[in-house]
């Protein structure tokens, strides 16, 4: 087929980093958080360096502005899956820096006219979100349907973050109106809280003890039952954290940063996605460390902003 990109780019900075054309045609969109405030300007400097190891098709930037940094004919490094982005159109979007990761509102309206015209241009009527990883990758869309897919069904993450995650039905509503051009406001209606399962495991739905709103209270009932973990909506376990992936006895220390612009990612390895945010120079704490690509270590910072590489940090 003949591709084309979104006329409601404002900003175009092509990153190397991608796989050429796709061997799989468009029936995906997937939605991210960029997990920090970014300019559609910054993320393409970010995307455009090869070192980065990372892509996504679009970017939302904190104003709605929409930056194109890979083709749509090409497939970009985004998802923790070459499946799923030989299939999907890839968009980062401007988040908060913490959990649940909430978009502004322009950022919102803006995604919603982006996978509208995104549908549009690849032959699509609707676009169906069906709530389920396992329901999701067996289904196989008719020519005129796109489906949404999340980053958090292929790696251990959040994204696009309980705020997004809880809208994707209303996203939904929102686009297959506008393409079967129907009227439709643009408040988002109030989306369906997100709501932590404790199970034995998230097979077994027999064990569950109850679904809660507030994590915290999820968290207690784990911890008052031994043998029980927290899931998400999505059947990621969020709590308690694998002992295999925490160190015993971890003792934060200092180190020293010296040059203006050290990144910041929301994991360890340049696979995760960037803050779009840098530490600049000066003295941080380091609360835990954890190998990953592109760097021989890295580090988390104190201040619940993310990861850097140890490669360019000095321990004092």
């Amino acid at each position: 087929m003949a591709y084309t990109n979104s006329p409601l780019v404002a900003h175009t900075n092509l990153s190397p980093n991608h796989s050429g054309q796709r061997t799989q045609a468009i029936d995906r969109i997937t939605p991210h958080c960029v997990v920090g405030q970014c300019t559609a300007e910054g993320l393409g400097d970010w995307f455009a360096k090869t070192s980065t190891q990372a892509s996504s098709n679009y970017g939302i930037d904190k104003d709605g502005r929409i930056g194109l940094y890979v083709e749509e004919r090409n497939r970009s490094w985004c998802t923790s899956s070459s499946a799923n982005d030989q299939r999907a159109v890839t968009i980062e979007c401007a988040s908060d820096t913490s959990e649940p990761y909430a978009f502004r509102d322009v950022v919102y309206k803006t995604l919603i006219k982006l996978c509208t015209d995104i549908c549009r241009r690849n032959g699509k009527t609707k676009l169906l979100w069906l709530g389920d990883k396992d329901k999701t990758l067996n289904y196989r869309p008719a020519a005129n349907e796109m489906v949404l897919t999340v980053h958090r069904w292929y790696a251990n993450k959040s994204c696009p973050g309980n705020w997004m995650f809880a809208r994707m039905g209303n996203l939904v509503t929102k686009v297959t109106a506008a393409l079967c051009g129907k009227t439709s406001t643009d408040t988002p209606a109030p989306a369906k809280a997100e709501l932590y399962r404790v199970r034995k495991s998230w097979a077994n739905a027999k064990s569950q003890l109850g679904a809660y709103k507030i994590l915290a209270t999820a968290k207690k009932k784990a911890d008052d039952n031994p043998g029980y973990t927290v899931y998400d909506s999505g059947g990621n376990a969020v709590y308690p954290v694998s002992e295999e992936t925490v160190p015993d006895a971890f003792v934060p220390y200092l180190v020293e940063v010296s040059i203006t612009n050290l990144n910041i990612r929301t994991g360890p390895g340049t696979d995760n996605a960037a803050t779009g945010h840098f530490t600049g120079k000066g003295v941080f704490t380091i609360v835990d460390e954890a190998d990953g690509q592109g760097a021989s270590r890295w580090g988390r910072l104190k201040s619940g902003t993310g990861w850097i590489s140890l490669d360019y940090a000095k321990k004092l």
